[in-house]
């Protein structure tokens, strides 16, 4: 099968599907274990580890209807500053790449069977570039404090919703839109945003001031730095949104991995669930990268991973997808922490993916 054609999802068995909620089962326990793993780990330069019994007896006194019945933290944990440390600092940033892993890898699969290119990503609409942009001007302006924090993510997320905006407008033509020039004008566009941020550094260049350009350059590379619960709040919100969209749209994305001719005769509103699918992918890819900046190869790579793992009915993929994102970001995420030094989890995805979707690529063409 080459690179080109789509990829079919016929009807699961009951083997299969036994199958499939097993290797389920085991994504979650894995997401969870490596949560609780990478909230507990200290950092490679200051921050001490906590014990896995102390984390989780943390988030159980922060949650309604547990927190009366879990016993108060030891005076050891206590002196430790335990509950600040895991609830205040750690908590926000784990669970914010979580999501943000989960998302990339969701717009990944639903971008790939949209356009029927497996090698589509949601970066390619130009929704990346387009928060990337917002965000380095709200940075650069020094209004990352306004609307109690909210205003670099909010830019952020609306700059990629306006760039994908252009994007839809350009490839449609009398009402229907063509996949391919939609990805054509996802990367002109991506282009013409991103032409703008370089100007933005310079800019911030000359201002001398020193925080501005670290955590301009922080953005761009892909970090889970000062991470807050607004931002986890932000990711929550507009991932579940995106989310039910395509999780409610699964069927259609098998048909439209048949070629959008076989989807109408199947009965899908094609043009219809195009829009629905742009808006969904924009939605969450925004939300990840107003949060956490560009990180690459995430929602390129995990869904062939996952794919090749459970199978292409999307109503299963698409949640293997969300947990095997989850796992990717945060088990990255824990090596940069530990033994990294804090180094941006962007550049530990393009450093570990590109290698394995060369293989995959390798494997697909052989």
């Amino acid at each position: 099968m080459s690179l080109e054609e789509p990829i079919p999802a016929p009807p699961e068995k009951r083997p299969r599907r036994a199958i499939n909620l097993v290797v389920m089962a085991i994504l979650a326990l894995l997401l969870t274990v490596m949560t609780l793993v990478n909230i507990g780990a200290g950092d490679s330069m200051v921050s001490e580890r906590v014990q896995p019994g102390v984390v989780l007896q943390v988030i159980r006194l922060h949650l309604p209807f547990i927190a009366s019945r879990t016993p108060p933290l030891s005076e050891d944990a206590v002196e430790h500053n335990a509950d600040t440390i895991v609830w205040d600092t750690r908590t926000p940033g784990v669970l914010a790449g979580v999501l943000v892993g989960a998302l990339l890898a969701i717009a990944g699969v639903a971008f790939q069977s949209f356009l029927q290119n497996p090698l589509a990503d949601p970066y390619m609409v130009g929704v990346s570039s387009g928060a990337a942009l917002g965000s380095v001007v709200v940075i650069l302006m020094g209004g990352t404090g306004l609307l109690f924090g909210w205003a670099q993510p909010l830019a952020a997320f609306a700059t990629g919703l306006l760039a994908t905006a252009i994007v839809y407008f350009l490839a449609q033509k009398q009402g229907r839109l063509s996949s391919q020039t939609f990805l054509l004008a996802g990367i002109v566009v991506g282009t013409f945003f991103w032409s703008f941020v370089p100007l933005a550094i310079s800019l911030g260049n000359r201002s001398g001031n020193m925080d501005r350009q670290s955590a301009i350059l922080s953005r761009l590379l892909g970090s889970l730095h000062d991470i807050q619960w607004s931002h986890v709040v932000l990711l929550a919100v507009f991932g579940a949104m995106g989310g039910l969209m395509l999780w409610t749209g699964a069927y259609e994305l098998d048909m439209m991995a048949l070629g959008e001719e076989s989807a109408a005769h199947l009965g899908v509103n094609v043009e219809g669930f195009k829009r629905r699918i742009i808006l969904a992918g924009a939605l969450v890819t925004a939300a990840a990268v107003s949060v956490a900046g560009i990180i690459a190869f995430v929602g390129l790579v995990v869904p062939h991973i996952a794919r090749r793992i459970v199978g292409p009915s999307h109503r299963i993929l698409l949640p293997a997808s969300f947990l095997l994102g989850g796992l990717v970001l945060t088990t990255a995420d824990w090596l940069s922490r530990v033994y990294l030094a804090q180094l941006e989890v962007g550049v530990i995805t393009s450093l570990l993916g590109a290698p394995v979707f060369c293989y995959l690529l390798r494997r697909r063409l052989g």
